[in-house]
């Protein structure tokens, strides 16, 4: 059976990529799988500046799922090309490279750094990071900003970019338009969606962020509704995620319009 697809200019041996941030960079998992098998790999994410992350307790199980506020912990794009890429470039599968942010300038020299590296082959573009200078504001939450990320590393991005969007917004369809009418090659969905979790006898929430990620099947409903209408509304491919725990839930996010899964 052949199992190919193509996103962009990505030639995927099948359908079943890793998401970001579950999956390292790759070496984790060279004991339990041949990391070549897979169509793509997407490694954790990356920004221009060194970042510690947020502070402990930044992980806790929930029913169904996990929250998570990791705080995108990296050693920045430099240390990335120097120490990370020349271990992983030998893979026989597509490496992408999740691009985080806080500013479009940040999004912009990182995408221009990866760019010149001859074995990533494409990036996903992150839009749910915090907008410093909307205060905060996730990128991906509204289409002036997402437009605008996107375009300015459009412009200095010449490989596949598939951006990552958020489920947080009412309208994600709305957003998924805006950004392939920028040059976005595909679009991944769905990311983390916001929570929290409270511990009853401290009376203090368990993530020391207060708020973060969830992820896990909890969310698979969730995830497939978005992919659904997305695709109604989108030419460009689809990468679904949220929740995946067996072949089943592939299919059924296959069935919704996605090319791909994570």
């Amino acid at each position: 059976m052949n199992t190919s697809i193509k996103i962009g200019g990505l030639d995927l041996k099948n359908p079943v990529m890793t998401a970001s941030g579950t999956f390292g960079y790759g070496p984790e998992f060279e004991d339990f799988i041949d990391i070549n098998r897979l169509g793509g790999i997407v490694v954790k994410g990356t920004t221009l500046n060194h970042r510690e992350g947020n502070a402990y307790p930044r992980m806790a199980e929930t029913p169904s799922g996990m929250l998570n506020a990791v705080g995108l912990q990296n050693k920045g794009v430099a240390q990335f090309c120097n120490d990370i890429y020349p271990n992983i470039k030998h893979y026989n599968t597509n490496i992408l490279v999740n691009v985080s942010g806080s500013t479009v300038d940040e999004y912009v020299e990182t995408a221009r750094m990866i760019n010149d590296l001859e074995h990533i082959p494409g990036i996903e573009l992150n839009i749910s990071c915090p907008n410093v200078k909307e205060g905060g504001m996730a990128f991906g939450t509204s289409c002036p900003s997402a437009v605008a990320v996107t375009h300015a590393v459009r412009e200095v991005y010449k490989k596949t970019m598939i951006v990552k969007l958020s489920p947080n917004v009412t309208n994600i369809a709305e957003i998924a338009k805006a950004v392939e009418s920028v040059g976005a090659d595909g679009v991944s969905l769905i990311n983390t969606m916001l929570a929290m979790a409270i511990n009853a006898e401290t009376r203090k929430s368990v993530l020391s962020t207060i708020t973060g990620g969830l992820s896990g099947p909890a969310i698979k409903p969730i995830a497939l509704r978005m992919v659904w209408q997305v695709a109604q509304e989108v030419k460009i491919p689809i990468v679904g995620m949220g929740g995946i725990m067996n072949a089943t839930d592939a299919i059924e996010f296959l069935l919704a319009g996605a090319s791909a899964i994570r």
